[in-house]
């Protein structure tokens, strides 16, 4: 009997902010460049300031989100749980989210009081994306997000790696986690940011616990929680803790390890103007493919291809009618 849901993904709910800046933009306002920060409203406001907003787009985002949004435009069945707050921010994000298909725990005029966060993405011209995160209520995600029959009913949980800054994100984490072990649902975690793995070690190895199904990172977050310098001795080392796992390689591909075989996925040209999302969007195009019949191999060349074609314009994510191309590129 098939599952309702071929994803059940879980994570922060943050209205994307996307902009250009230069990177003396970068220099002048002391901006970790090619990390992920935490910060207050006031310091993102003052950033917003300085940016001039009105030339920037918005869309509903966060990491998972990106994701399962990505996920559900390939064709896959996707239910998000988030949490956002009652003013217009949350009721574009809302509104954005179900509109691309994905269905969710919010509900209409139910949102709890509060700011609804949002993350600034700032792209360089060498194409590399930096976020500055005001998490507003999705700081206090807790386990009362978690729809539990929506999560028994799905193939996987998807569970974004930036839920481990906060005790109660990672109590649902560590929850959601062991709901679906004990109802045969397979567990997904995406590492997210090499910010997670250096500075939230312990908490994610919590969160890994005795492993998962499937891992996605990139090479630095594999030699960051695994302590290796080699890339070669991390990747071993990861097969101790997921059973299969995706490491993107940059422009090199990625390395697709499946349980018993290691995978090399080449790389598709792209001139890359915005690396935002690029992970996001790999990971959802990969789930697709696992969870619709496709090989590891095939979803890695979906997810190589995906992730080759949102780099090269701005913004986190394709929209449904380029996915569908690329689908039929792949499978015809």
């Amino acid at each position: 009997m098939s599952s309702k849901y071929h994803i059940y993904g879980m994570g922060n709910a943050l209205v994307d902010i996307v902009t250009e800046v230069s990177d003396q933009f970068v220099t002048d306002h002391a901006i970790e460049k090619g990390f992920m920060t935490l910060v207050d409203e006031q310091r993102q406001a003052q950033l917003m300031d300085a940016i001039h907003l009105p030339s920037s787009d918005r869309q509903c985002g966060g990491s998972a989100a990106n994701t399962v949004i990505g996920a559900a435009q390939f064709g896959a069945s996707c239910f998000y749980s988030c949490k956002v707050a009652n003013d217009e921010m949350g009721d574009f994000y809302h509104g954005d989210l179900t509109s691309n298909g994905v269905d969710t725990n919010l509900e209409p005029g139910a949102h709890e009081d509060g700011i609804t966060g949002k993350c600034l993405v700032m792209t360089t011209p060498d194409a590399e994306r930096t976020m500055n995160t005001f998490l507003g209520i999705t700081a206090n995600y807790s386990e009362k997000e978690i729809d539990e029959a929506a999560l028994k009913d799905s193939s996987y949980l998807y569970i974004e790696g930036y839920l481990v800054t906060g005790d109660s994100s990672r109590a649902a984490m560590i929850a959601a986690k062991r709901i679906a072990e004990s109802n045969g649902v397979k567990t997904a975690l995406t590492f997210s940011d090499p910010s997670m793995v250096k500075y939230f070690k312990d908490p994610m190895a919590e969160v890994v616990g005795s492993g998962v199904d499937l891992l996605f990172c990139n090479v630095e977050e594999a030699m960051l929680f695994t302590e290796y310098d080699s890339v070669r001795q991390a990747i071993q080392a990861l097969k101790s803790i997921a059973r299969a796992f995706v490491v993107t390689l940059g422009a090199e591909g990625a390395l697709v390890f499946d349980g018993d075989s290691e995978i090399s996925i080449d790389p598709y040209k792209a001139d890359a103007i915005d690396t935002n999302g690029a992970g996001d969007l790999l990971a959802g195009a990969f789930l697709y493919g696992i969870t619709n019949g496709k090989t590891y191999e095939e979803a890695g060349k979906l997810a190589s291809l995906a992730s080759s074609r949102v780099v090269s314009k701005f913004g986190p994510r394709l929209d449904a009618a380029t996915a569908q191309a690329l689908h039929a590129q792949i499978f015809g």
